[in-house]
């Protein structure tokens, strides 16, 4: 199963440099933080979309997601909040795998992201390619709790993570950009940790 190590590279307590501007690490305290009700959802249940401006809209089961290449993401993740957590590990599916079958059209160039709950965020699609995105059912080993956006979530691990939707079940390519939930409420529209992209009008 092929890892891909995070874009930034330690803790505050030796390595500062691993984080951005105004972040904190927190060790191995994950908290959690959603806009919506946390769902109860079925594994077994579940399923990822990926249409909008595709040549071949696509939809998985949970069965179907694991027969795909595996892959893994060893990093580190950031949170609006300014909490960050270093060295983490997540697994599941690169955005890429599921891309090339779907195949994009050519004038797709952004993606929103759907969750089960409506939930819904906004990302150029240069953001989960190459490498950068992964739609995750493990954390550390184990089954990624639901409390964290088990069973599946969107990882986009070099954003703020409000970008990683909890509970995805949906990847819409589009070729104009629209915001989501919180870039409705404030949030800047990319949300580039190391550039502190939090609201609009940050850089």
């Amino acid at each position: 199963m092929p890892v891909t190590r995070g874009f930034g590279s330690g803790r505050r307590r030796g390595r500062p440099e691993r984080l951005p501007p105004g972040q904190y690490d927190t060790g191995r305290d994950w908290p959690v933080l959603t806009a919506e009700a946390q769902p109860d959802l079925d594994p077994e249940h579940c399923t990822m979309t990926v249409d909008g401006l595709v040549d071949r809209p696509r939809t998985w089961s949970w069965r179907d997601l694991h027969a795909l290449p595996g892959s893994s993401y060893f990093g580190d993740i950031h949170c609006v909040t300014t909490w960050s957590m270093i060295d983490t590990t997540f697994a599941g599916v690169s955005v890429d795998t599921l891309l090339e079958l779907a195949a994009p059209k050519r004038e797709a160039a952004y993606v929103m992201a759907h969750s089960t709950t409506g939930y819904t965020t906004n990302l150029p699609l240069a953001d989960i390619t190459g490498g950068k995105a992964w739609i995750a059912w493990e954390y550390d080993g184990r089954p990624l709790a639901a409390e964290h956006g088990g069973p599946l979530r969107l990882l986009v691990p070099h954003l703020y993570f409000w970008k990683s939707a909890k509970w995805v079940a949906r990847l819409e390519l589009m070729s104009d950009d629209r915001p989501g939930f919180w870039e409705q409420n404030g949030y800047h529209d990319r949300g580039d940790p190391w550039l502190e992209q939090r609201y609009q009008g940050d850089p």
